[in-house]
């Protein structure tokens, strides 16, 4: 199964009727500056959804600070694009591959089998000499049908009960920066640290240069995981493991959920521990 698809390819198949694309630029410290972006230029027929407009629901005192979107809602701006489930879905962003590897893990979740993040993005789609635009373009409704993957998806619960039992399986894996898995430093929750028991592997490191590393090099990475437990990524708020989750499928671990409120949504409670070190 494959996960990304490159820029020559999709140059290549622009205009056809089948193949949908999504502008998921996005700055975490200026929440306007994808949409700015994309209205500015963008890769021709390329819809915009925003992290915290499309992709997310609004924060509250638990579920991180990223939640999950409502589903009706985003099955709604799916259909306002011309999305459904004959269409090849085209994911990108700046080049980092975190905003659209959110796209990738909402859109499998919601059961859409054929959805690809672009890899190196709108920058390298930029370098090659591409066309752009800065027409937003239209399409017409269809009808999303959602077949919800719960096989994807961890609770907080889940975790809690893990945590609990001091249990070995399912593996957590925590994919933010090591000095903040260490508890080095922590810019944006309430404590610093990770969840108890969990690994870091470091979401970056699945990526060079804006793509995905081969299956190979993937399963490098996680090789002190095993292929028979169950594995469950989080992150801070549930963006950035999304490119993990997505590492992992390419390294052919097939047991593999998302704790989608995260590290955020962990410390969220006054009662959960939290390690550092």
């Amino acid at each position: 199964m494959n996960f990304v698809i490159d820029k020559k390819w999709l140059a290549e198949n622009l205009n056809k009727e089948n193949v949908k694309i999504v502008d998921c630029r996005f700055d975490l410290a200026q929440s306007a500056a994808g949409e700015k972006l994309y209205k500015e230029s963008h890769i021709p027929g390329a819809f915009f959804f925003d992290l915290e407009k499309h992709l997310s629901s609004p924060v509250l005192k638990h579920g991180g600070r990223h939640p999950l979107p409502d589903i009706t809602q985003l099955k709604a701006e799916l259909e306002k694009a011309g999305i459904d489930h004959r269409k090849r879905v085209v994911a990108y962003d700046g080049g980092s591959g975190l905003f659209a590897s959110r796209l990738w893990w909402l859109l499998s979740y919601m059961g859409h089998e054929e959805v690809y993040v672009l890899n190196e993005g709108f920058s390298g789609w930029l370098n090659a000499g591409f066309p752009i635009t800065n027409q937003v373009p239209s399409s017409e409704a269809v009808t999303f049908k959602i077949h919800i993957q719960e096989e994807m998806l961890a609770s907080f619960k889940e975790v809690k009960e893990i945590v609990n039992k001091k249990n070995k399986s399912p593996k957590l894996v925590d994919s933010r920066a090591p000095e903040r898995y260490l508890g080095k430093v922590e810019p944006l929750d309430r404590i610093a640290g990770h969840i108890p028991g969990a690994i870091n592997i470091f979401w970056e490191e699945g990526l060079s240069q804006g793509s995905f590393k081969t299956s190979e090099a993937q399963k490098d990475r996680f090789s002190e995981l095993r292929h028979d437990e169950p594995i469950i990524v989080y992150c801070g708020s549930g963006v950035s493991a999304t490119p993990n989750y997505i590492a992992l499928k390419m390294a052919g671990y097939n047991n593999v959920k998302l704790y989608a409120g995260s590290y955020s949504d962990w410390v969220s409670y006054e009662d959960t521990p939290v390690e550092k070190g």
